[in-house]
């Protein structure tokens, strides 16, 4: 592993192995449907409560991973993951019911890149062989900490994304796969003085165009030397800034890059408004989705930059900003 510039990192022994993904209602419906390991009807997910919902999501995914790999929890070195809930609330209470060394990162809806890059310095590191990275996040829970209640039905303007209901878990291993991890770039803190929490889209934008134009420079990289380029959930608007902001440095962002958001939704069709986020977003799309396009050899090389909008409601009420942040990560289809 080598640092590259300013905040980039290659990678020489991080592969990924199978993926487990699991969602909601509204995601079984969407366009990627297909892609998905498995589909809850209703937003309880068999269990009382929203946050309960949510961690049976995470549960489901962790098992579809391991079970796919043919692996045990004792196979594994270290979990790496957090979700947006109140002390990562989601992660600690499913890991307590996995006895594996866990460690837990919050980079709000970015926390999958960080994930993978985190365990992947761990694997380069040489101190394990296989790690499993995820993350997860609820409609319901996410509306009742960040916004209003679900009970409440707020008038929504359009702007407002939708928060993925699901789960996604990656294992990362040092035995070679098909896919393999081979560039990063860091993230750092962006604060472009957006306040409106109900758009969140536009309010990550900065931190998105930061992490990439420094991965260009650190790399030596134009966007055309990846298949495909996906922001984690800026959605419909913040997707429209952002070609715009690369537009300005006489950079074309419109051939091969779009947005998780948009994916796993039909916005024409699905009442999400903007589209898709939450800590699922990047991790539902990725896992599933985008990993099957590279087995497949439709891409070759792609570039997932998961961002993350870095506020609570607290901190809001006492008119401050909103800080963005976004984690590059390079998946490539290796061993044709």
């Amino acid at each position: 592993m080598k640092k590259v510039g300013k905040q980039s990192y290659t990678f020489s022994k991080v592969y990924v192995g199978d993926t487990g993904v699991t969602v909601g209602p509204k995601e079984h419906t969407g366009p990627i449907n297909d892609y998905f390991d498995f589909a809850y009807d209703d937003l309880y997910c068999g269990q009382k409560t929203w946050d309960k919902a949510e961690i049976q999501l995470l549960k489901d995914s962790i098992r579809y991973c391991l079970n796919k790999n043919n692996l045990g929890i004792n196979d594994i070195d270290a979990y790496f993951g957090g979700d947006l809930n109140n002390q990562i609330t989601c992660a600690n209470y499913t890991l307590r019911d996995y006895d594996v060394p866990f460690v837990g990162i919050f980079g709000a809806c970015s926390t999958s890149m960080e994930g993978i890059i985190v365990g992947g310095m761990f694997l380069e590191a040489g101190f394990g062989k296989n790690v499993l990275v995820g993350t997860s996040s609820h409609n319901a829970t996410s509306e009742k900490q960040y916004r209003y209640p679900t009970e409440y039905g707020g008038q929504k303007p359009i702007s407002v994304t939708s928060t993925v209901t699901g789960a996604g878990v990656a294992l990362l291993t040092t035995n070679k796969t098909n896919i393999k991890v081979t560039k990063a770039t860091l993230g750092k803190v962006v604060d472009a003085k957006f306040s409106d929490p109900f758009d969140l889209g536009r309010a990550m934008v900065p931190a998105a165009y930061s992490t990439i134009k420094q991965h260009f420079l650190d790399f030596n990289l134009q966007p055309s030397d990846y298949d495909l380029i996906v922001t984690g959930d800026l959605s419909y608007y913040g997707k429209e800034m952002l070609i715009n902001m690369f537009q300005e440095d006489n950079i074309d962002m419109t051939h091969n890059y779009n947005d998780c958001g948009l994916i796993i939704y039909d916005r024409e069709n699905q009442d999400v408004l903007a589209g898709g986020s939450g800590c699922a977003c990047c991790a539902t799309v990725t896992y599933s989705y985008l990993f099957e396009r590279l087995k497949a050899k439709s891409y070759k090389r792609i570039l997932v930059v998961a961002t993350g909008a870095l506020h609570n409601p607290v901190i809001l009420a006492q008119k401050e900003t909103i800080p963005g942040i976004a984690y590059a990560v390079s998946f490539e289809r290796v061993g044709d």
